[in-house]
């Protein structure tokens, strides 16, 4: 039994495609295939059932797959203690983002880091909360970003900022509003990301505190803020906005932004990784090289922590 082996298993596991996995493995499916095969011959067992379309896992290959992931996880620990031992700082590191957190916070860091860790290969995927989940248990992602907490058992957060909700009101639905509080919402009016995206769980649960009904007639609109704020500025609603999304809004639009009053309801965003914490000394570059950036834009302190699950 070998660690290629084991890794050929768990490619075949993820894509259920023995061709797929081959190209994934950079190797041709003769060879890939011809691995596993003995891997089974050694133990005796069938991982996979070929003839069913698509192949599955038997009952004992799930079992393999699972014991296999921490295998090749504890494998690739070794190297990753002798590349923190040497210094080095590099190779492929693969982090998911949240489509609400993406286009603010990554032009704000992505440059900086790249200039100071150049042998580190930056790949950037964007997932909703749900997909990163599932990614990172299943070893596809090496970190992410997103609001949390999220209290999933295997997997580790480290907070890197607060940042607060704020309003979005065009001059009709104002009413002589300067500050807002969550019983200045009515859920009627606003307008929302679609569904699946944990920033409209948060106004949800903001919502909910004040105690209106958020099962009433509302609509989840849009896939991004921008349209949001243009049906807005329509005249079709109000919105909540991040607060850093505010940042690089016209100077016509900002008049249309109002604070919420202390304690500003806010999301936590945190970086997060799987527990057996490989790649560590990469995730720690990466949170000193956002926390440094973000703490210039935020400087909230009075702050009520929303949830990124609908409660």
């Amino acid at each position: 039994m070998t660690i290629t082996q084991l890794n050929y298993v768990l490619a075949v596991a993820e894509y259920m495609n023995f061709t797929l996995a081959a190209e994934k493995c950079f190797v041709t499916q003769p060879t890939l295939s011809m691995q596993i095969q003995k891997l089974e011959e050694e133990l005796g067992i069938k991982i996979f059932d070929r003839n069913k379309k698509p192949i599955q896992l038997t009952e004992v290959g799930k079992k393999i797959v699972e014991q296999a992931k921490n295998i090749v996880n504890e494998a690739d620990r070794i190297q990753d203690i002798v590349e923190q031992q040497k210094g080095f700082i590099g190779g492929d590191f693969k982090i998911g983002i949240i489509p609400t957190i993406m286009p603010t916070l990554l032009p704000m860091f992505l440059k900086n880091f790249i200039r100071k860790y150049p042998k580190i290969n930056l790949i950037v995927e964007e997932h909703t909360t749900e997909e990163i989940i599932s990614r990172l248990q299943k070893g596809q992602l090496d970190a992410a970003i997103a609001a949390t907490p999220l209290n999933e058992s295997d997997l580790k957060e480290i907070v890197l900022y607060y940042e607060p909700f704020v309003g979005y009101f065009p001059t009709e639905f104002k009413n002589g509003l300067t500050q807002l509080t969550p019983n200045d919402l009515n859920v009627n009016d606003i307008l929302l990301l679609q569904d699946g995206h944990c920033f409209t769980n948060g106004i949800l649960n903001i919502c909910k505190a004040s105690k209106l009904d958020p099962s009433q007639n509302f609509e989840l609109t849009s896939g991004s803020f921008e349209t949001l704020i243009g049906l807005a500025n329509e005249g079709l609603g109000v919105t909540l906005l991040p607060y850093l999304h505010t940042l690089n809004l016209s100077e016509k639009d900002k008049k249309n932004i109002i604070e919420f009053a202390d304690p500003k309801p806010s999301r936590e965003v945190s970086l997060i990784f799987p527990k057996n914490e490989l790649k560590s000394h990469i995730v720690e570059v990466l949170r000193q090289t956002i926390s440094g950036v973000v703490k210039g834009a935020i400087a909230f302190q009075d702050i009520a922590i929303i949830s990124p699950k609908l409660k």
